[in-house]
């Protein structure tokens, strides 16, 4: 049996591992000169491939079976599989990286394993297009065209992307008769149009941070915010902008609300008191200068028509009142997103419910199957996207030789 893995990323790169450790005849079809490009850029070059806490609420999908795909089964699997390629975990905080913290080892032991699989590679090939005659695939780029018994899609989305193959995989299996749900940019920093933010620009500072819309909060995260001359970025607003996207998508005014005094467990108004004697000497510029960065500290007193220098003591209900909602419970307008060059992953992509997923072949066409990012179902940070690159590519893999029967949704 002759397969086809178009696309040499992460799920790629699985998906032709266990294809060829099924008997079949793997080719890996690849647009740029080497695979696992966007692989090396993880984790800041360390690759954070896996987390210990495979929650199902750290996915995101159309899809309400997830549970079923990143089961404990499948997370042994994956485990077993990296420990086969060679691969030793250097584990914080649930965290998985390889013990080299370099992104290179991963890459390499799956591509040490391909070659010793001796799976065919074929680098700067640009597919155009796939087509079927009723028993064969027919792979085709400008130049060539291959033929095929299966094609395994991992074209990944279209996060990080540029240049004239964006959007190829969504192409092709459309050309099938999939639908595409709705495309937008998720792990990516938020922008804001606000007057300040070139007077915060370069401050890092932790909180706790919830997106909302419409008086109905969505998401809240912990963890540090980086705050920038065009909005806000950081792991926890990352996690947050899948959100703002879909929701901005839609014509939805969008807030930020961010307390920036999260390790404050009493009312604020305590907390305060409890530093009498403090405050009765120093300015309230003076006093928060203890506790948050000067730059923040600035801005924060603008936003409340508050001075440096004025007094704690001297200042009236209402601008006490102003001045703790600012501290706990700042606004920040949100009005975009980065692009998706920015952007870590995508959200939406093929429906499941358009495949099998036992297998993960596609419900419209015999014999096709898919991997990856080009699926609807996107992670939290901390692993797991390529969490469901591993599985989604070793099922994907692991079935190709498995007779199946197209049963169409519709």
């Amino acid at each position: 049996m002759k397969v086809c893995v178009i696309g040499g990323g992460a799920s790629g790169l699985t998906a032709a591992i266990f294809a060829k450790r099924q008997g079949a005849d793997v080719t890996i079809l690849e647009k740029n000169s080497s695979c696992g490009k966007k692989l090396l850029a993880t984790g800041n070059g360390r690759c954070n491939y896996w987390n210990h806490d495979q929650s199902i609420s750290h996915y995101h999908s159309s899809f309400s079976d997830l549970k079923s795909i990143i089961s404990l089964e499948n997370q042994q699997l994956i485990l077993e599989f990296f420990s086969s390629i060679g691969i030793i975990p250097k584990i914080k905080n649930g965290y998985y990286y390889p013990s080299s913290n370099q992104a290179e080892s991963i890459l390499h032991a799956l591509m040490y394993e391909v070659r010793h699989l001796d799976i065919s590679l074929k680098f700067n090939f640009l597919v155009q297009n796939v087509l079927y005659d009723g028993n064969k695939f027919f792979v085709c780029s400008k130049e060539e065209q291959l033929e095929f018994d299966k094609v395994i899609l991992t074209t990944g989305g279209l996060a990080a992307l540029k240049g004239e193959s964006i959007g190829i995989g969504y192409d092709i299996a459309k050309s099938f008769g999939h639908s595409i749900l709705p495309l937008y940019p998720s792990l990516v920093q938020l922008v804001s149009n606000t007057s300040f933010l070139k007077n915060w620009a370069g401050v890092r500072c932790d909180a706790s941070v919830s997106i909302s819309s419409n008086g109905t909060t969505y998401k809240e995260e912990v963890g540090e915010l980086q705050l920038t001359d065009y909005g806000i970025s950081g792991i926890c607003i990352f996690n947050l902008s899948r959100y703002a996207s879909i929701l901005l998508a839609d014509k939805k005014k969008v807030f930020l609300t961010i307390n920036f005094l999260p390790f404050v467990k009493e009312p604020i108004l305590d907390f305060f008191e409890g530093f009498e004697e403090l405050l009765s000497h120093r300015s309230i510029g003076e006093f928060l200068e203890g506790i948050l960065p000067y730059k923040l500290v600035r801005v924060l007193l603008e936003c409340c028509s508050l001075s440096f220098s004025s007094m704690y003591n001297a200042l009236t209900f209402k601008e006490k009142e102003t001045l703790f909602n600012t501290l706990v419970h700042f606004t920040l307008p949100i009005v975009g997103s980065k692009p998706f060059l920015n952007a870590q992953v995508t959200v939406g992509g093929i429906p499941l419910e358009e495949i099998n997923i036992e297998t993960f072949e596609s419900r419209k066409q015999k014999g096709l199957y898919f991997a990856g990012e080009i699926l609807d179902v996107d992670g939290d940070c901390g692993g797991y996207n390529l969490s469901f690159a591993w599985i989604s590519g070793m099922i994907a893999g692991s079935n190709i030789k498995r007779k199946g029967e197209v049963n169409d949704t519709h």
